[in-house]
């Protein structure tokens, strides 16, 4: 019996029927024989699909309900920036929080061009996050315990009670 090697397989007429022939051979044909490179039956047309129909309409309830609420939150971002007294320790707080974020990307963007870094620091993040997960979200007393947490930096951040 013959040993079935890679050439024999591909040259079988089964499946050089169903291939084409090998890329030799129609290298060969198109240069010396003049032969289409494509077995005839492949088809070389694109599918066409007639657009579907699309209308966008817009209803007045929600028109009206994304305008209050924009005019909403200009009219409390008004009163926030009329009751803050040191317009100018603000913009400088501002100034300063931009500056640190291009600074904090720029940081990032050259250790992500060391080598092998940005994996190790992949390693680190997930690390964290699996020492996170086991920490505060596996068990239901650490869940409550970092609710309140949360809660109670928001209190401090806003300065409210409220939700």
């Amino acid at each position: 019996m013959a040993a079935c090697t890679a050439s024999t397989f591909f040259f079988s007429t089964r499946f050089h029927a169903a291939l084409g022939p090998p890329r030799q051979v129609q290298a060969f044909n198109r240069r010396f024989l003049g032969m289409p490179t494509r077995p005839s039956g492949v088809k070389t047309e694109r599918m066409h699909f007639a657009p579907l129909p699309i209308k966008a309409t817009a209803s007045e309830d929600t028109s009206d309900s994304v305008s209050k609420d924009f005019d909403e939150v200009v009219g409390d971002l008004k009163e926030k920036w009329d009751s803050v007294e040191n317009k100018s320790t603000l913009l400088v707080y501002g100034g300063g929080a931009l500056a640190a974020l291009w600074l904090s990307a720029t940081v990032v963007s050259a250790i992500n061009s060391i080598p092998l870094l940005p994996k190790f620091m992949e390693l680190i993040g997930l690390g964290y996050a699996l020492w996170f997960t086991y920490s505060y979200l596996l068990f239901k007393e650490s869940r409550k315990q970092l609710a309140e947490d949360v809660e109670e930096l928001k209190q401090k951040i806003t300065g409210s009670k409220d939700d």
